[in-house]
């Protein structure tokens, strides 16, 4: 199968998955995956669930022009291209509203490590403040911090992952909305107990981490 028409049901895939576990609304949040300088993305306007691999759009990564599709591109296309000119190693975005994720940024609350997948998968993530969307200056500050890091929360709009595969960058999604739950729930038992550095380093370590992870690079 092409190589092009594999990444659409790539993302067909994922973004359905990214409905049904409630990270986005309606037609909120965006995706996108590379292949070679064209990146396709999400559809402006659509819900993942109505999404089929057809329905995404192929974007130059050098201008921005549409080179395959007929619908318009996610008005974050220049947050995606800022995203892989910032790092030649991703191939994927994810971008998603997690409420639980969304709500702890915006309260001037930050995610740190409480569990060994934090530590494996997301690293340190860092909290934008609010930018209003769709702009290049939203785009200039996610670079900016995806230059150095997988994944970020967005105050007042949601959270990004970069990855290897859509899959790696789907989980990290995923694994910044149930940080956020397990650090609500042990504020609401008790006092939340972060890892010390020793700790972070300890699972960093660890050789069944480097396993896992590396399933995380391979395509579904």
């Amino acid at each position: 199968m092409d190589e092009h028409r594999k990444v659409r049901e790539e993302l067909a895939y994922w973004g359905k998955r990214i409905q049904e576990r409630g990270l986005v609304v309606g037609p909120g949040g965006n995706t996108s995956a590379r292949v070679g300088d064209v990146i396709y993305v999400k559809p402006s306007g659509f819900a993942f669930e109505q999404c089929t691999p057809d329905d995404y759009v192929g974007v130059s990564l050098e201008d921005g022009s549409t080179v395959f599709g007929s619908h318009k591109p996610t008005c974050e296309i220049w947050m995606h291209i800022a995203c892989y000119q910032a790092r030649p190693d991703i191939a994927a975005v994810v971008h998603t509203h997690p409420t639980y994720a969304t709500g702890l940024a915006s309260s001037g609350g930050e995610l740190r490590a409480m569990f060994p997948d934090f530590v494996a998968l997301l690293g340190r993530v860092p909290t934008l403040p609010y930018i209003a969307p769709a702009g290049r200056e939203l785009a200039d500050a996610v670079a900016k911090v995806i230059a150095k890091h997988d994944a970020a929360l967005m105050s007042n709009h949601g959270a990004i992952a970069v990855g290897t595969t859509l899959r790696e960058a789907y989980y990290r999604n995923e694994l910044l909305e149930e940080a956020a739950k397990t650090l609500l729930a042990a504020r609401l038992l008790g006092e939340p107990r972060f890892f010390t550095d020793e700790e972070i380093t300890a699972v960093e370590n660890m050789e069944a981490e480097d396993y896992r992870k590396a399933l995380l690079k391979k395509k579904r």
